[in-house]
């Protein structure tokens, strides 16, 4: 240990709370003191104690930062950091962490953003609620319902989620195209059944599944705003698993309402939970689930012990892995 031993790991009640963090004492370093809560300011002594800062979708603000003068370390125990204020912890000279690298969550995001793909092109949920109602929905429904082989899915970043999606997408025999800052190297392209790298309103106008991978930044926020939804054709569809804010939700409520848009399978929204008077949840041909990418059984495991290997490392004395706000 480098005398810095307490923990405060703060775990969102939307994500399972004190519960889901319980587990967090035992594996961690026997000398590490670990108070759980489900909100920063539960505990103003042990914030204001904390060396360190493990955070599952709880907001980490300059406020709280400003409160903790022993802080050294801010954890997510998670791909995304958007819930923490990056830009005063780097005033501070603390480094914020992910869990980027462990690729702890790409499995499960990949999986249930085909999940939501597959449920739009096969119609499924109106399919499920017609026969709920005794109601055979097939001569209504059959005109809607398509394939994804033949397909072009557009990735909007091709990180680890990204390429895991790719994968699955060349199993469906679907052509694909991605945006991003970088291109990644053309053996990593072959390698993802020749996905092509494009500029972003490209992708837009040619895919017909578009799918979100990308962090929430202030250059991402609404990356799909009225303006950029408006460039899908009107047979496209549009997922997001990864963060609400990457798309406006009102513009994606008109574009879907107006039918401008095939459908929208989403994972995630703005804010968390969504307040009933979300457009979106009345809008035709979504499918909706509660940010459950990720959180499997399996996955929460995976996340926990990433996040407590990032962590004990910091506190042995050793760098840590995956910030996002270096000088």
């Amino acid at each position: 240990m480098t005398g810095l031993g307490n923990v405060l790991a703060i775990v969102a009640p939307h994500v399972g709370g004190r519960a889901a963090g319980a587990g967090l004492a035992t594996v961690l370093p026997g000398e590490a003191r670990v108070t759980v809560v489900e909100s920063a300011d539960e505990d103003p002594a042990a914030l204001r104690e904390a060396h360190v800062v493990i955070t599952a979708l709880a907001p980490v603000t300059a406020g709280h930062l400003g409160a903790a003068p022993e802080l050294a370390l801010v954890q997510c125990a998670s791909h995304g950091f958007d819930y923490v204020d990056v830009a005063a912890a780097r005033e501070r000279g603390i480094p914020v962490c992910t869990i980027g690298s462990s690729g702890a969550e790409a499995q499960n995001v990949a999986e249930q953003t085909f999940a939501l793909m597959l449920a739009l092109a096969k119609q499924l949920v109106p399919a499920h609620l017609a026969l709920t109602e005794a109601d055979w929905a097939l001569p209504r429904l059959q005109r809607s319902i398509t394939e994804l082989s033949g397909k072009t899915l557009g990735i909007v970043g091709l990180g680890q989620i990204g390429q895991q999606v790719a994968r699955r997408a060349a199993a469906f025999d679907m052509t694909v195209v991605y945006a991003g800052r970088r291109r990644v190297p053309p053996e990593t392209e072959a390698l993802l059944g020749g996905a092509r790298h494009v500029p972003l309103d490209e992708l837009l106008r040619t895919a017909d599944y578009v799918t979100l991978h990308a962090p929430l930044t202030e250059e991402t926020r609404h990356l799909l705003d009225a303006r950029r939804l408006a460039l899908l054709k009107p047979t496209a569809f549009v997922v997001n698993t990864a963060r609400g804010a990457l798309i406006d939700q009102d513009a994606l409520a008109d574009a879907l309402e107006r039918g401008a848009l095939a459908g929208a399978g989403i994972d995630v929204f703005d804010p968390e939970p969504p307040t009933p008077a979300l457009r979106l949840l009345k809008s035709p041909n979504v499918v909706l689930s509660p940010h459950v990418a990720g959180v499997t059984r399996e996955t929460l495991v995976r996340i926990a012990l990433a996040a407590v290997r990032n962590v004990s490392s910091f506190l042995a004395g050793e760098a840590p892995r995956d910030v996002v706000n270096r000088p």
